[in-house]
């Protein structure tokens, strides 16, 4: 039994956050408007962004099983109380509480662009008289970069953790 909890484990953390990890870092890129008089090539998409968003969206939910099977998985071996097992579910908490906290609300926000956001995101929030200047949107998604970079450095060190097992017992 264990060795099917650690693979659903495995199999649901690659298949969940790791399409999470690109789409979010791929995000900033395409929801950050060029430069005012900036009349070169730009990747500015905010439909590409608004996709990247919804994959963001919909693999977070799907990302529960990971730290339910994870859980599962540490009470069948025995090591819920190991300290690199306790470190990792730590960090998985401020990643998937940065998740939703910061990360999407940041990629609605960019998406809400003078009014397209409506559409384009599916939230229907728009954004009216609150738009972003250029500026203030360059910012925010140079900011949601470092946000999301950091969400992603907790994910790498969780797999690092669960790959070394510092003090573990039960063996590398």
């Amino acid at each position: 039994m264990t060795k099917l909890l650690l693979s659903l484990h495995v199999l649901a953390s690659i298949l969940a956050v790791g399409p999470i990890t690109v789409a979010a870092s791929m995000f900033p890129r395409y929801a950050k408007p060029p430069a005012p008089g900036d009349d070169g090539p730009h990747d500015h998409d905010l439909r590409t962004a608004a996709f990247l968003h919804k994959i963001c969206r919909g693999y977070a939910v799907v990302g529960i099983a990971v730290p339910v099977l994870g859980l599962a998985t540490g009470a069948q071996m025995g090591v819920l109380g190991d300290a690199w097992l306790v470190a990792s579910i730590v960090l998985t908490t401020i990643a998937a509480a940065l998740l939703m906290s910061m990360v999407l609300p940041g990629q609605r926000e960019l998406l809400e662009e003078e009014g397209e956001g409506e559409h384009l995101s599916g939230m229907g929030t728009g954004a009216g008289s609150d738009a972003l200047t250029v500026a203030a949107r360059r910012s925010a998604a140079a900011r949601l970069a470092m946000t999301t970079g950091i969400f992603n450095l907790l994910w790498a060190t969780v797999v690092v953790l669960m790959i070394v097992r510092p003090g573990s017992t039960t063996g590398a």
